[in-house]
């Protein structure tokens, strides 16, 4: 495994991580200073901003960007609505060029509001996505599937685990031509197939982005109280073993949503205490 206490390029923070509490140009200042080698930003994150200028601010900075978040839910109940997504998200993947990111991250949705057909959902998921792909092709932008924990299947995410995330780039994308995965230890950890389905994600070269924080326990909101690494129960050396055993080589990006405990912190102390624990639990 790589020592990430001697590559700092490899290391990335995402702004979710402060809470969207500190402007875009704060965050690449703190990252610069420690030498940090990579950003995720949020598009929220950018607002009020003009992109071109952060893009230039972060190759000067010598800052690269590991992945764009995220993409507008997929799943609506009407035409209409499912049109509006795909061409916000259109808009989004070239921003996500114009960042120079290596991918950008979608979080797919649930079921819409009034349905109980997540069959239908999915359906939905997948042909928007491969509507966006050829877009994404042209901005030469990879697309990551990012599957999310199964208790959001309802109301943010009906992609649940990494292998049905492959399951669906093989039949949108056979070829392996700009879609892949995003790998969120906090949504995945438990899965017992997740080394198995690693493996198969990186001889598919499907690996885009890997994610880490911790899952405490208790658990107190199940979205807004992601633990700091180190904190909780995820094996967090081990499921970086796996990928890094099977190639991988991307950045190791800290997003952490954390509502009670973290986004009320400092942003130095967040970043600070980031760095330590990347380079020794992660």
């Amino acid at each position: 495994m790589r020592d990430l206490a001697t590559t700092p390029e490899c290391l990335s923070i995402n702004t979710a991580t402060f809470g969207h509490r500190i402007d875009i140009d704060a965050v690449i200042d703190l990252c610069q200073q420690r030498g940090i080698g990579a950003i995720a930003p949020w598009r929220r994150d950018l607002e009020g901003h003009s992109v071109a200028r952060v893009a230039a601010r972060l190759r000067t900075a010598n800052i690269g960007v590991s992945g764009y978040c995220r993409s507008t839910y997929f799943t609506h109940t009407d035409e209409a609505g499912r049109r509006a997504a795909l061409e916000d998200n259109m808009r989004a993947v070239d921003d996500a060029a114009e960042l120079g990111a290596t991918c950008f991250v979608l979080v797919v949705g649930g079921i819409p509001a009034g349905s109980r057909d997540l069959a239908g959902a999915r359906e939905q998921v997948q042909t928007g996505v491969a509507a966006l792909l050829e877009h994404a092709r042209k901005a030469k932008v990879p697309l990551a599937l990012e599957p999310l924990h199964p208790m959001t299947a309802a109301d943010r995410s009906c992609l649940s685990t990494l292998g049905q995330a492959l399951d669906w780039c093989d039949e949108i994308d056979p070829c392996g031509q700009g879609l892949g995965v995003a790998v969120d230890v906090y949504h995945v950890w438990w899965d017992p197939a997740l080394q198995s389905q690693i493996v198969r994600a990186m001889q598919g070269r499907r690996v885009l982005g890997y994610h880490v924080s911790d899952w405490l326990v208790p658990t107190n909101d199940l979205v807004l109280d992601r633990g700091m690494m180190g904190d909780g129960v995820i094996d967090l050396k081990r499921i970086r073993g796996w990928l890094e055993d099977a190639g991988y080589d991307g950045a190791v990006e800290v997003e952490i949503f954390s509502a009670a405990n973290w986004w009320k912190r400092p942003a130095t102390d967040v970043l600070d205490t980031c760095i330590e624990r990347l380079h020794t639990v992660c």
